[in-house]
């Protein structure tokens, strides 16, 4: 089973690589790949060719895939990067802080 400890939608800070210390959305996470695809990080310049007639083609800028082990969670409490933690309440499990204990959503 692959599980990674990020989901779509969390904040997450980059802990190594070009863009370290930037933070961004989670847009796709890919579990079978380990990776996600983060907002405004890790962008790459693709060549376009017009396909067809009245398409105009260029340089595009994307968002590419990151490993998911380059990123961190950050806390919506207190603001820092940190590990996720499970508790289990009302019979469902749930990801909270590390360090201040608050709920993820």
């Amino acid at each position: 089973m692959n599980t990674l400890h990020v989901k779509k939608g969390d904040t997450v800070l980059v802990i190594s690589g070009k863009d370290k210390g930037k933070k961004g959305k989670v847009m796709i996470a890919m579990p079978k790949t380990q990776k996600v695809i983060v907002e405004g990080i890790n962008i790459s310049s693709k060549h376009k060719k017009p396909a067809r007639e009245g398409e105009i083609g260029g340089i595009i800028k994307a968002e590419s895939p990151i490993y998911a082990c380059k990123v961190m969670n950050v806390c919506p409490k207190c603001s820092k990067p940190t590990r996720i933690g499970h508790t289990i309440e009302g019979g469902k499990k749930q990801r909270v802080c590390k360090q201040c204990g608050q709920a993820f959503n």
